[in-house]
């Protein structure tokens, strides 16, 4: 079941996911499991107060550790083994809770930031638990990549998303160059931590990188609003992965050569120390 809710609503990692060993494939198809839950409990086409009770059960059911519920069997199995904090696992109930509202309206970088840390730098927390990464300084550039790509994600569905009474970023297309150029900023800063990631897991991680990213260039050249709305939703093309992941090979093999890993996001991640203490998570 996860990992067909995984090749339908996660084209970019499924793809990336073929280069995993069974073991942590599955466990990744876990962890995509239960945060597709709790995305579509807050995106189901019901009243908002029948949304937020469904969330609130899912969670408590969550927190008593319900394992008739296999979905939330399967994490806790994973938070345990794994060592993932609570607090990382609360963090992301309260990024998806954001969405509970008749109207969301982000009106700050800061506020961007939290909110893509908590609902998506949180999953690249826990991703690379999964993938056996040690290092303090490399499981923050975990947390980087998650939120470059929650950037893009942001990005790409703001007519979706208005659709919903969202506003995440302004709906005009400066505002989306804007975010793209952020999320930039986010990926440069991930890279060199992927060299923490065991090898025979690391090559799926740049190439899910490599084409995440290459979302944002597909968005970037749509050159303004009317096209970008003609556009719908982006994804690369098989051919663009095949391309991109072509080129993660050299990027693979750059990462080789990495000697010590120096984190250099502090200027981001003191926004969000404003609102979260990373120290206590990772």
């Amino acid at each position: 079941m996860s990992n067909n809710l995984l090749k339908k609503h996660a084209k970019s990692f499924y793809w990336a996911s073929f280069f995993l060993s069974k073991e942590i494939f599955n466990k990744c198809s876990s962890l995509y499991n239960f945060c597709r839950t709790l995305d579509d409990i807050v995106d189901e086409d019901n009243k908002l107060e029948i949304k937020k009770n469904n969330f609130l059960q899912f969670k408590k059911q969550f927190m008593n550790k319900n394992f008739s519920n296999s979905i939330i069997k399967e994490m806790w199995t994973i938070i345990n083994s794994e060592k993932i904090s609570e607090k990382v696992v609360t963090d992301l109930f309260e990024g998806v809770e954001t969405d509970l509202e008749e109207k969301v309206r982000i009106n700050s970088k800061k506020e961007l930031l939290v909110y893509s840390y908590r609902v998506a730098g949180t999953v690249g927390l826990m991703m690379s638990k999964i993938l056996k990464v040690k290092n303090k300084e490399a499981l923050k550039g975990a947390i980087d990549l998650g939120i470059a790509m929650q950037l893009t994600n942001i990005a790409r569905d703001v007519c979706e998303d208005k659709d919903r009474n969202r506003q995440y970023i302004k709906p005009d297309f400066s505002a989306i160059k804007e975010t793209i150029n952020e999320s930039q900023i986010f990926y440069k800063k991930s890279f060199s931590s992927i060299s923490s990631i065991p090898l025979r897991s690391r090559f799926s991680v740049i190439v899910a990188r490599r084409v995440y990213k290459k979302i944002g260039d597909y968005i970037l050249k749509q050159n303004n609003s009317e096209n970008y709305n003609k556009a719908g939703k982006i994804y690369v093309p098989i051919f663009g992965k095949i391309i991109q992941t072509f080129f993660s090979i050299f990027d693979f093999i750059k990462l080789l050569f990495v000697k010590q890993l120096i984190y250099d996001n502090h200027i981001n991640h003191n926004i969000l120390e404003k609102e979260v203490n990373l120290n206590e998570r990772i």
